[in-house]
């Protein structure tokens, strides 16, 4: 160990074979743990949507918070399964291909969106869709 002055001379040495062994020790170990495997892709036929269209065979079923129930616009008196399925059946006649739309509050209960699914059930109505409300 060398404890004399420096001399204003001399400059600090910077010895850069440690940082190069930790590099080429660095490498090795990315080049070791690196996966060359290739994914095999799958070849997919995707359907093509029409956003444009809008279905004519909609009806529209919104639930409040109080599970008060409305059927395009008119409200409902009823609130059990099958007061609401004969609702659905009347408006549903005529159309062959009806779809449910539920629009449901956010802090409507479980139950009452489980009963409009179980009307729909019994007016015969195969398709139901829930509105959903996208966050901003």
């Amino acid at each position: 160990m060398n404890f004399r002055p420096r001399q204003a001379d001399e400059e600090p040495e910077i010895n850069l074979i440690p940082l190069i062994d930790v590099l080429l020790v660095i490498l090795i170990f990315l080049a070791a743990t690196t996966s060359f495997t290739r994914y095999s892709q799958l070849q997919l036929a995707l359907p093509q949507a029409n956003a444009e269209a809008q279905e004519s065979d909609t009806l529209g079923m919104a639930i409040s918070q109080q599970g008060i129930y409305a059927l395009d616009g008119q409200l409902l008196s009823g609130v059990t399964a099958q007061d609401l399925a004969q609702a659905l059946s009347i408006a549903a006649q005529g159309r062959d291909d009806a779809i449910l739309v539920i629009n449901a509050d956010a802090q409507a209960t479980h139950e009452s969106v489980v009963r409009a699914m179980e009307a729909a059930r019994l007016a015969g109505i195969a398709r139901v869709n829930f509105a959903t409300q996208s966050s901003p």
